[in-house]
């Protein structure tokens, strides 16, 4: 699907900005950048969220919102489980989220529940318990966010149960706003509304786009901001990330 018509169909059911009669590019400029706000989001979680991340890039910075990304194309998780290749990731993730903590000072981190959140349920919210005693003590609100569906291949099958069981424990941690991506996605990763590329699991431009539409109201009504629109930011040079060369978007 080619990045164009991709964005342009979420502009379509996003509704597209219409100048008024008279408006100028001055006039447009200043519908595509807001002023700027003191809100600074650390965005985490695995190549999912890799993929989502240009999108809600380009749409928080268009809303006066610092970004930075600090996603991985493999791992991102903070749950260790017992498993070698999520006790990895897991000890990569969280020595590199002192580091941003150090560096970007976010006032939001927000983490995309990941498909190596593998572990025992107590594991799970014992991570997610962690991470949210991490962001109060970094003076950081914590946004945890469901993963969206996507095909339990071989890969994933033998964790299918702690893929499931995540948004769950996620969704117990105290003074944690848990935003549920089903509304926006739905639960089957096949069906047309999860809007999953050709590998079942990531997602393409036009995706991208709606999560981060999706996501940057949510979030603007936490950190009291007034989400740009998508006209003014979802048809930019972000589409061309070679992230979605990779997964065959076009």
């Amino acid at each position: 699907m080619a990045a164009a018509v991709a964005v342009g169909a979420t502009l379509a059911a996003c509704g597209a900005f219409t100048a008024a009669p008279g408006d100028g590019p001055a006039a447009t400029a200043q519908h595509a950048s807001q002023a700027a706000t003191s809100v600074r989001v650390l965005w985490m979680g695995d190549s999912i969220a890799g993929a989502e991340a240009p999108a809600v890039e380009a749409a928080l910075k268009a809303s006066g919102v610092q970004f930075k990304d600090a996603t991985s194309s493999g791992g991102g998780n903070i749950v260790a489980g017992d498993h070698p290749v999520t006790a990895v990731g897991a000890k990569d993730t969280w020595k590199r989220l002192k580091e941003d903590l150090a560096s970007f000072r976010p006032t939001v981190i927000a983490y995309q529940i990941t498909t190596y959140d593998w572990g025992t349920p107590h594991q799970q919210l014992a991570a997610y318990q962690k991470l949210s005693r991490t962001a109060k003590d970094a003076g950081a609100r914590l946004v945890l966010v469901s993963a969206p569906p996507f095909k339990i291949d071989e890969f994933y099958k033998p964790h299918e149960d702690a893929i499931k069981n995540a948004p769950t424990m996620a969704a117990k941690v105290a003074d944690v706003r848990y935003l549920d991506a089903s509304e926006l996605w739905g639960n089957d990763y096949a069906a047309d509304k999860a809007q999953r590329a050709k590998d079942g699991i990531h997602s393409c431009q036009q995706g991208s786009a709606a999560f981060a539409t999706w996501f940057a109201k949510q979030l603007g009504k936490l950190a009291d901001f007034p989400p740009a629109e998508p006209s003014d930011w979802a048809t930019g040079p972000w589409t061309g990330d070679e992230r979605f060369a990779k997964l065959g978007c076009g």
